[in-house]
């Protein structure tokens, strides 16, 4: 069956004003017409009857190539006659990009306009014998757009204080060293919770911890019994004469009298509504405190190493003597014991939030490139198309200088990466990157390489294009299709698990053929890294679409939203649309959270099984993490070892001519320029550079395609 529209009336206006129902009593007439070949050229013809669809309800229209909808609206005395044609696969178009679901005001001629509704459905069967009420959440949208990820702005977890990266639109200055908080977009952080601001240099400075109430707060508690500091302020309302910032937040106290509170002691200037969300601190100079409290941290550490070379040379103590040890000079003594890092005098007292307080874990071995490769640089490469663009940065088709070898070549924008405080993130992309060389189901990287203003990997070309691509030009894949896809994405995911990643950003749209119809996992920007067993995270990101509802809930999460993910990425691919829908994400993640997803009769038994498996609620229980997904009898054909040797062959095999065909790419990008973007000079030399250390890679793997160079530091 065709796809179909259908389409609904519900108010008419005349002139912007509606018209007395029970005066004119108007009324719709619907023709449905088809476009005719004739000797005078093409005319529209009427083949069936009128429809005359009562306010309120709807009626279905299939959708033809060349099909208009006349309507006619009248009234009783036949002396309202207002009128519009409607091209039908124009309006299905419209419903397409808004989701599958339309609302919009029709304008009729000679005068008044029409409130019309229409929804776009696949199949008729799907829809055939539901009330309008079922409809709507059994009707079938195409998949039609990309969808972007989201992630949470980055916490840094200090004293307390919730810090984020914050663009300050007024000049602000720094809480902790009272400078002004300099440079271009996110230029500090500030805390969420009690509005201070401050240099992302002072973050390790902080020693107030963060206060809803001063008088009875834990930092004044602790400053008490450590410090003997308990010192409010005595603000007073203050006249101020030329312009002042005030001194908790940073910004300008507004205002042309009593603008603001002055402390009688120590002269700090703070906005009325900071009064409370000061620390009883009066007096006390917090960089000064800190620097002091990072020296004792110093010597303490000096001084437990030199008790423990100590130990080690002169060997174990009598057994008689438990805990003594000799110096050279023969002097016994009983050692200091050695502290913890959390109770040390120093200035890291507390560990980020999402780390648990554990132990700082070093770059997985993995991801250490050897010193003796050659390191490419952008001048290495010819761009010739460009294949994505995002507020990212692009992606690039790129050759190989007299090689013949074609890449994908993603740069990222410095600046952008550290506005939004994503350093960590990138640095992850590419330690999994590195390891995905042992999968054949991941993006295999070659080499990263950086400017000042960009940083780049080389990746291989996947020319088959992505699964987004593909469903848009049939709908949905066909049953071997989708199990074969379905199959290698597990192994893909599984491989990510056992080296303890969570992959956190599965979607149609990150799924790639290569050209012999194999899938490749690709963009880990997303990843979390050092997941083993019970660890859990607490990160919100993900694409809205597949986001698991134990991430919505704010619930902490391992690799069970993953087998979400996939269980909404098959659910496109067997069905072709998605099983949760919204108006906005807060419509859509209300449904991810309480309903559930519309089974289409024609599905499968053991395709609507595992989706359903797939989907529940409870990340324990949920196919992927409880049981073998495997075993499942949706899987009974996938011989899983030849499958991950690569010996099945696709169902599918994308058309691509040349190493270097672009065609099963969107044609929205590859007319644009192949550029990278222009930077702001201020902005790149505002731009912390040692941020980016150890970036650089480079693939063993690359070392055929090249000979070795002296190396470039």
């Amino acid at each position: 069956m065709s796809p179909f529209l259908r389409i609904g009336f519900s108010n008419f206006e005349l002139d912007s004003v509606p018209y007395q129902e029970e005066v004119l009593n108007p009324y719709c007439a619907v023709y449905m017409k088809e476009a005719v070949d004739t000797e005078k050229g093409q005319v529209y013809k009427q083949k069936k009857p009128t429809m005359y669809p009562p306010w309120n309800t709807t009626f279905d229209a299939h959708i033809n190539r060349g099909r208009v909808m006349h309507i006619i609206v009248k009234d009783k005395t036949l002396e309202l006659k207002s009128e519009a044609t409607v091209q039908l696969d124009s309006l299905a178009t419209r419903c397409k990009k808004e989701n599958g679901k339309l609302e919009i005001w029709v304008e009729l001629t000679p005068h008044g306009r029409l409130l019309m509704e229409a929804r776009y459905f696949l199949e008729k069967s799907d829809a055939a014998g539901h009330s309008e009420s079922e409809s709507e959440s059994e009707g079938f949208f195409a998949l039609h757009q990309r969808r972007g990820a989201i992630k949470q702005a980055k916490v840094h977890n200090v004293k307390c204080h919730e810090f984020t990266a914050t663009f300050f639109p007024q000049p602000t200055f720094c809480s902790v060293c009272h400078e002004f908080v300099w440079g271009l977009n996110k230029q500090g952080y500030q805390c969420r919770q009690c509005n201070v601001a401050i240099h992302k240099k002072c973050i390790d400075k902080v020693i107030a911890k963060c206060t809803g109430s001063a008088v009875n707060s834990k930092e004044t508690m602790i400053h008490k019994e450590r410090f003997k500091i308990d010192m409010p302020h005595r603000f007073k309302v203050y006249n101020y004469k030329s312009p002042t910032f005030c001194e908790h937040c940073g910004t300008l106290l507004w205002g042309l009298a009593r603008q603001g509170l002055k402390c009688e002691e120590c002269g700090m200037n703070v906005h009325h509504k900071c009064q409370k969300k000061v620390a009883n601190l009066c007096g006390v100079n917090q960089k000064l405190m800190a620097e002091a409290l990072a020296m004792i941290e110093s010597a303490q550490q000096a001084r437990c190493s030199r008790d423990t070379e100590i130990i080690g040379r002169e060997g174990p103590v009598d057994i008689s003597q438990p805990g003594v040890i000799r110096e050279p000079s023969g002097v016994q003594h009983m050692p200091a014991p050695v502290s913890t890092r959390k109770d040390l005098q120093g200035i890291a007292w507390e560990c980020p939030k999402e780390q648990h307080q554990e132990p700082e874990i070093p770059e997985p071995t993995y991801a250490v490139a050897r010193k003796e490769m050659r390191k490419f640089t952008i001048d290495d490469f010819i761009l010739h198309k460009m294949l994505g663009k995002g507020s990212f940065g692009k992606v690039f088709l790129a050759e190989l200088k007299s090689k013949n070898q074609f890449f994908a070549v993603k740069a990222l924008k410095k600046d952008v990466v550290l506005m939004d405080d994503d350093v960590e993130c990138t640095m992850v992309e590419r330690r999994v990157l590195s390891l995905a060389w042992e999968h054949p189901f991941l993006t295999h990287l070659y080499c990263t390489f950086q400017t000042k203003e960009n940083l780049f990997f080389v990746m291989e070309y996947l020319n088959g294009g992505d699964l987004m691509f593909h469903i848009q030009n049939c709908h949905k894949f066909e049953m071997p299709r989708a199990v074969f896809y379905a199959a290698e994405i597990i192994c893909g995911l599984q491989f990510l698990h056992s080296k303890g990643i969570i992959y956190r950003d599965l979607k149609l749209d990150n799924v790639l053929l290569d050209k012999d119809g194999h899938i490749k996992i690709a963009d880990f920007g997303m990843c979390k890294e050092n997941m083993f067993e019970d660890a859990r995270t607490c990160t919100f990101c993900g694409t809205p679409d597949y986001i698991a509802p134990e991430i919505l809930l704010g619930q902490k999460y391992g690799n069970s939203v993953d087998w979400w993910s996939f269980g909404v990425l098959l659910y496109e691919m067997l069905i072709g649309q998605s099983p949760f829908h919204g108006n906005d994400e807060e419509e859509l993640f209300q449904s991810i959270r309480t309903d559930d997803p519309f089974y289409p009769r024609w599905l499968p038994k053991d395709a609507k099984e595992i989706l359903v498996k797939l989907f529940v609620r409870e990340p324990e229980r949920r196919l992927g993490v409880k049981g073998n997904i495997r075993q499942h009898v949706f899987f009974r054909d996938i011989n899983w070892t030849v499958l991950e040797n690569r010996e099945v062959e696709p169902p599918f095999k994308p058309t691509v001519k040349s190493p270097n065909d672009c065609s099963n790419f969107d044609k929205e990008f590859l007319n644009e320029k192949p550029r990278l973007s222009c930077a702001d000079r201020a902005l790149i030399n505002s731009v912390d550079q040692t941020m980016f250390n150890n970036f650089s890679f480079v693939n063993p793997k690359m070392d055929r395609l090249n000979k070795p160079v002296e190396i470039v530091h």
